[in-house]
């Protein structure tokens, strides 16, 4: 499990600014029955732990001052539009006994046979599941088997999804999760080079011509008669 140490906060609003420029980033912790408290972090610590554990890995925060710690999970993270510098955290803390309504990350696995075939793509309906269990059943990731997408049409819905251990899906059972879809490929128009283009039409002429002139052969025997 992974560990943070954040310290009690007294700067709230737009003088946090202030602390972000000394290398802290505001935090926030609430969650039902604890008290809401306002904290700060070592921004690079917090980096490195984000980076580590995401949003579904429990966390034992630890508030400077305070006997024992907290068991937290990642509820929001707050960046900035440009550059995305890291703003502000919010801290979740759970109840070992109660369960917990959580958003995991989706992972494919496996090769879909259908994507050999260049006009067939791989559609993502979702990212994530919406899942709930107890705090230390939480999965970091769920895997999705698409070995047997074999053609066009074919998807993956949640309800097709195997799900081990104390775990429910929230999401909408007939939700689509990945489909086979065609992509529409636009044909290719040949370009003839200049040189078989003249080549073309002086042999078009010359059919004309031809044409043209046993046309007018009739003509000339009946004038010489």
């Amino acid at each position: 499990m992974a560990e943070l140490k954040v310290t009690r906060r007294a700067v709230t609003g737009k003088k946090v600014n202030s602390l972000r420029r000394q290398g802290m980033t505001p935090v926030h912790l609430y969650g039902p029955g604890a008290d809401s408290q306002t904290l700060q972090c070592e921004t690079n610590v917090l980096k490195k732990l984000l980076s580590q554990t995401g949003q579904t890995v429990l966390i034992d925060l630890h508030v400077f001052g305070e006997k024992g710690s907290k068991r937290v999970l990642v509820r929001e993270i707050q960046r900035s539009p440009v550059g995305g510098e890291l703003l502000h955290v919010d801290f979740f803390q759970v109840s070992m006994t109660k369960k917990i309504a959580v958003e995991v990350p989706l992972v494919l696995v496996g090769e879909a046979p259908a994507l050999r075939q260049k006009e067939n793509m791989l559609e993502h309906g979702l990212t994530s599941l919406q899942v709930e269990c107890l705090p230390d059943d939480i999965p970091s990731q769920i895997e999705l088997d698409v070995s047997g997408l074999a053609e066009a049409g074919q998807a993956i819905r949640v309800k097709d999804i195997p799900i081990t251990g104390q775990i429910t899906l929230v999401d909408d059972p007939d939700r689509m999760a990945v489909r086979i879809t065609e992509r529409h490929l636009e044909k290719e128009e040949v370009v003839k080079p200049a040189a078989e283009e003249v080549a073309e039409e002086a042999k078009a002429e010359g059919a004309e011509g031809a044409e043209a002139a046993a046309a007018e052969a009739p003509k000339k025997e009946k004038e010489k008669e």
